[in-house]
């Protein structure tokens, strides 16, 4: 609990730009938290690096010299996504450097989510495997990325393996991680990061931080892409602007 603890004030101080819950998806606003100014750290969704969701795809001749056809191609962990989504936009979050000994984070802050009662939370992290704790790919252990939450009974942390997921679903380069059943109470975070509970009561804010750089082993990456972040059901997989 030591990074989260560390970095809590981050998304407390900095990061709470929720505004209220209005008609149709919320929006995945990408923020970095850099007082220093050190530039070690980004945000910004950026296309074709998302899970492609029935992609187009290029199939090159016989002879490699131009293009015979065109295709569709989706990673199996994201066989759904962001109907709106064109560019194949992907999350990316990086953190360059040390973790506790400079005070800066990636992260993003989610719009239109106040006032909501949390029955699923998740995104598509790019992984290969079956396992979160595999060492390849984005960095996704007990504290990075995670979901900071903060509604009306408390605030909570919920990171990319602490608690594990309750559904995660494999695919070639992607997971797809999912917490809660669908209902009211069934996704759990640790109360002020130290007592797993489930998360009750109306959303105030929540945002996606990452703060780990590459000094955290075993993936000692420091950086994340995600996907389809997921809010009861609802898939939002692009971004309204880069960072600020």
């Amino acid at each position: 609990m030591r990074v989260r603890t560390f970095f809590a004030s981050i998304a407390i101080l900095t990061l709470s730009t929720t505004v209220a819950f209005a008609d149709g998806p919320f929006q995945v606003k990408p923020n970095e938290f850099d007082p220093g100014k050190t530039f070690l750290v980004q945000a910004a969704w950026l296309s074709g690096i998302g899970c492609p969701t029935a992609a187009k795809i290029a199939v090159p001749n016989a002879d490699f010299t131009g293009i015979a056809s065109f295709s569709t191609y989706t990673d199996t962990a994201c066989d759904t996504g962001d109907i709106k989504d064109k560019q194949n936009e992907g999350l990316l979050l990086v953190k360059t450097g040390p973790t506790l000994t400079n005070f800066a984070a990636a992260g993003a802050t989610l719009e239109g989510v106040k006032g909501t009662t949390l029955t699923e939370l998740g995104y598509d992290i790019r992984k290969p495997g079956a396992s979160t704790q595999d060492p390849r790919g984005s960095q996704c252990d007990a504290d990075s990325p995670r979901f900071n939450i903060t509604t009306s009974t408390g605030f909570y942390f919920l990171a990319c393996n602490s608690p594990p997921p309750t559904t995660t679903t494999p695919g070639i380069g992607w997971m797809r991680l999912r917490w809660g059943n669908g209902s009211a109470g069934s996704v759990q975070g640790y109360l002020n990061g130290a007592t797993l509970s489930a998360i009750t009561g109306e959303v105030k804010t929540v945002e996606i931080v990452f703060d780990e750089g590459q000094d955290v082993a075993p993936t000692n990456f420091g950086e994340a892409i995600l996907d389809n972040i997921d809010v009861n059901g609802t898939l939002v997989g692009r971004g309204p602007t880069d960072a600020n």
